[in-house]
């Protein structure tokens, strides 16, 4: 059986789930659900990072130790994904024991390799990125992220050579073209790489830092958060067994923001060297969402709060916005107001709108009894049914390629010709001639076909909506009822049930 390993980063819980961290799950959760709904074995892991200098710094502003402060925001990580349906495989935490054990073997194995060693240096630490810059990398000498200064600082430490694994990294990428994707952001990596690569200071010491994963070889020292948190990726496969492991990891698909670039990029793959791991399959990088005040902040008041959407708008037409508004790899804006017109627009007017007619039509001429087929099809018939046939073709190529802007572009194409084909038809005419009451039925029977299809194409975009089709069709929870031959879906004579608003029309203040 074909196999798929997707990941998102382990999300930090310095803050609680917002809009970033939804937009990840999201995309990763489509893509299992997609993966699974074509017959493969899927496993998508998530979690929280809870070591290092923020989660420290955090506690002891909410008066309470660390653990317990990371105890709270990694179950409310957990509890929001399942409160927003999200079907992930393994929750994986950094203080998980068999994690903390896993990264101290990997560490000591490394460390006897002669790959990590004790030394002193001075640099540019930024607390907020918990890593130390170059002069180079700093912008009129603050951090390009928080916009502060960084503390000069100059301690002994343990370092990780990375330099040592530079050619045999670039070597990698050059030979795997989608090894990082989009090509922006492999590019971006082999620029950086152009540079000599310097050692990775891997260790943090106790006199600064406590909350940390002990050295295994230096107990006054704690782990690095970045060289402690990437191995979640493979300690997770790994607690689950031997087998697991080797099944799933050649499958690795990590989903990250750009901002992780660098330690996804760079040093994880050049600490998978030196550990004697084969590498990820691919690193799939996206952009940022933006605010019209510009990026998102507490202290701005504009985070974005999951629970918060899906109370509002419902959780399928949120997952709906975040997917059809931002090109993979691309920033994109996030606003209520361009929210709301996907709804009423794309969900309310179109989605909702089409389903709404046929089933009102069903009821109304045949109380919902689905009639018979003839044995050949007029031209407007299997042009409908081709439309949606070629819609799903290219959904597996937009998807293959994380365009998923572009699969739920061609299921709404595929929408606007069904509805292109009712006014056509005009079944809703042609139902005052006695004589064409069969062609009616016909005509209702393959725009059944059309909901039918809808449901399983957007399964993976919009569960719930899926379900609920599948349900108001009165098709029984299999795959074989929505996966049959366009024209096979019903018996002459399966009753469905009566319309349902699927998505309400939202009215804006410009219009009350």
């Amino acid at each position: 059986m074909e196999r798929v390993y997707l990941t998102t980063p382990l999300y930090y819980v310095n803050a609680e789930p917002h809009l970033g961290h939804t937009y990840t799950t999201v995309i990763v959760d489509t893509l299992s659900r997609y993966h699974r709904n074509a017959g493969r074995e899927t496993f998508f892991l998530t979690g929280t990072d809870e070591h290092g200098d923020k989660i420290a710094q955090a506690a002891k502003e909410n008066g309470t130790d660390p653990k317990a402060y990371a105890d709270r925001i990694s179950q409310l990580f957990r509890s929001t994904w399942d409160q927003c349906g999200i079907t992930y495989s393994h929750f994986i935490r950094t203080t998980d024991a068999y994690h903390v054990e896993f990264v101290q073997k990997v560490l000591r194995d490394i460390y006897d390799k002669g790959d990590i060693y004790f030394g002193e240096y001075g640099g540019f630490y930024c607390y907020g990125c918990e890593r130390f810059y170059t002069e180079k990398e700093l912008v009129d000498g603050q951090c390009p992220d928080h916009q502060k200064a960084p503390d000069y600082i100059s301690e002994k430490n343990y370092f990780f050579r990375m330099g040592k694994y530079q050619d045999q990294l670039i070597d990698a990428i050059h030979s795997r073209p989608d090894f990082i994707r989009p090509e922006r952001y492999r590019a971006e990596v082999l620029a950086f790489l152009r540079e000599p690569l310097e050692d990775l200071c891997i260790s943090r010491p106790k006199t600064r830092l406590q909350w940390g994963i002990p050295l295994p070889f230096d107990g006054n020292y704690v782990t690095y958060v970045w060289f402690d948190a990437l191995l979640n990726y493979v300690s997770a496969l790994n607690h689950r067994g031997e087998d697991i492991f080797q099944a799933f990891w050649p499958r690795a698909n990590h989903f990250i923001a750009k901002d992780i670039l660098k330690p996804h990029g760079i040093y994880w793959p050049t600490m998978l060297m030196a550990a004697g791991l084969p590498l990820y399959e691919r690193l799939n990088v996206h952009g940022y969402w933006i605010m019209d005040s510009g990026k998102m902040s507490k202290s701005l008041g504009n985070v974005i709060r999951p629970l918060e959407m899906k109370e509002r708008f419902g959780m399928d037409a949120f997952r709906y916005f975040l997917l059809r508004e931002m090109a993979f790899g691309q920033d994109a804006k996030f606003s209520e107001e361009a929210l709301v017109t996907r709804i009423n627009a794309d969900l309310a007017n179109n989605l909702g709108n089409l389903v709404s007619r046929v089933l009102a039509m069903q009821q109304k001429y045949f109380a919902g009894v689905v009639q018979a087929l003839s044995a050949s099809w007029p031209a407007e018939d299997c042009a409908l049914r081709d439309k949606f046939a070629q819609a799903e073709g290219e959904l597996n190529g937009f998807i293959a390629e994380l365009q998923f802007h572009r699969a739920l572009e061609a299921i709404w194409s595929a929408l606007d010709h069904a509805n292109r084909y009712i006014v056509q038809t005009a079944p809703f005419t042609m139902i005052k001639e006695p004589a064409k009451q069969s062609r009616v039925g016909e005509i209702l029977h393959h725009l059944l076909e059309v909901v039918r299809t809808l449901a399983r194409l957007l399964a993976p975009f919009m569960p719930d909506t899926a379900n609920e089709l599948r349900a108001l069709l009165a098709l029984p929870d299999d795959k074989t009822a929505l996966h049959a031959p366009w024209g096979q879906g019903f018996q002459p004579g399966h009753q469905i049930d009566g319309p349902k608003v699927l998505f309400p029309r939202i009215e804006t203040d410009a219009k009350k």
